[in-house]
């Protein structure tokens, strides 16, 4: 595993819980700004067995990205589960308000 996913890695595992970052911001703070997409590469690549609040990962809009599982069923429904789980509220529009919820660090 290099560096940069390394360090996405150590970012994810700091969001507090009720919180959370965006794809941009976390590869921003892992020093390439433009590796959005390479952020959610780092969390699929998460070694099994590795407790990672994953979740916590929103897009820039503050939406559930869409992701599909191996199995074919779609893992948004998860993610929002989680997110509720500890207190991030949805929007009618399905997305979270960034101003409240997004940490930085």
């Amino acid at each position: 595993m290099g560096d940069f996913f390394k360090r996405v890695h150590v970012i994810v595992a700091g969001i507090p819980r009720g919180s959370v970052m965006t794809y941009g911001q976390i590869a921003s703070i892992a020093g390439n700004p433009r590796a959005s997409r390479a952020v959610g590469y780092a969390l699929r690549a998460t070694p099994s067995g590795t407790e990672l609040p994953w979740h916590r990962v929103v897009n820039s809009k503050g939406r559930i990205s869409f992701r599909e599982t191996l199995q074919g069923d779609d893992d948004r429904s998860l993610q929002r589960v989680l997110l509720e789980g500890e207190g991030v509220v949805f929007r009618g529009s399905g997305s979270i308000d960034l101003g409240k919820y997004q940490v930085s660090f």
